[in-house]
């Protein structure tokens, strides 16, 4: 296994990606080889959002590349394939639920996985909410998934209605204690885009209500800032006191910190973690640098 440690902090804090050709002397040193960025990903933050399974799953043997590559305590968690989520929407999905959890059992074994989310789509209703209860209850009750953690994410909006529709869901997931993402993409909506990237970003994301419900334990947001990083920090600074108080309860907070461009996510991650330090009284939150050029060499031989 990896001989590095990931972060220790009292919350889990990453980017959405762990690979960006753009962190260069951000996340790792410069000339690093692309092998070794999950490496140095994972000794700066202690988690990720694993966004590429939404669109594929990786064989079993990169996964277990991934477990050994990444830093001790450091957690992955991975989107549940969209042929599950959107194209099957959760019936009839035996075989795939399967092939993904077996792609993520080296992670589990090797305790580096945090919670596996269930993104729905917007076409996935209320009305559907018995396909719902009856996936989920297979996830807990599968004995080979029983120890794993969950998290699922609403995006129709008749989820959000603060009546039955809500409160039935958030009792399901608390009765089977799993989390709910909550997503806020506020800050990326306040004004009309700045850049092309923005623009795209806008025409991509939901603008789904925003929510601070726990229904577990490891309570899980994803928020999407701007380019103009500064642009976000307010909403960072309103965040911040609220996944404070979580840890103060005994929680274990996942957070993400997305951008418009991938470029900028580790820059909103040191933002936040700075935003949240100040409400931790005295628990530090510091997201290291890569070294400079004169350790590099001797780092780099380490691998």
């Amino acid at each position: 296994m990896s001989p590095h440690t990931s972060p220790q902090w009292p919350l889990f804090l990453g980017c959405p990606v762990w690979a960006c050709d753009q962190w260069a002397d951000e996340i790792y040193p410069a000339k690093t080889p692309r092998k070794q960025w999950l490496s140095w990903y994972s000794r700066t933050f202690n988690t990720v959002e694993g966004n590429s399974t939404f669109y594929g799953l990786p064989s079993r043997e990169t996964t277990e590349k991934w477990a050994v590559q990444s830093a001790e305590g450091f957690r992955f968690c991975l989107k549940f394939p969209r042929v599950i989520s959107h194209d099957l929407m959760l019936r009839n999905a035996h075989q795939e639920t399967a092939a993904f959890l077996e792609c993520m059992r080296p992670l589990a074994d090797a305790e580096k996985l945090g919670p596996t989310f269930l993104q729905l789509g917007p076409q996935f209703a209320p009305n559907r909410f018995g396909d719902l209860e009856a996936y989920l209850n297979q996830l807990r009750c599968n004995e080979a998934t029983r120890t794993m953690s969950w998290a699922v994410e609403l995006r129709h909006y008749d989820w959000f209605d603060r009546a039955a529709n809500e409160d039935r869901v958030n009792g399901l997931l608390r009765e089977l204690e799993i989390d709910k993402v909550l997503f806020d993409s506020r800050p990326l909506f306040q004004s009309p885009p700045e850049d092309e990237i923005e623009s795209a970003s806008q025409a991509r994301k939901p603008k789904t209500p925003v929510r601070q419900t726990v229904t577990a334990k490891q309570p899980m947001l994803r928020i999407v800032g701007r380019n103009r990083t500064e642009r976000t920090r307010e909403y960072f600074d309103a965040w911040a006191p609220i996944v404070a108080k979580w840890v103060s309860e005994g929680l274990t907070p996942y957070v993400f910190t997305h951008a418009p461009d991938d470029a900028l996510a580790p820059r909103l991650g040191r933002m936040f973690a700075r935003a949240v330090a100040s409400h931790l009284d005295g628990l530090a939150v510091d997201v290291p640098r890569p070294p400079t050029p004169l350790r590099q060499m001797s780092l780099l031989d380490e691998e």
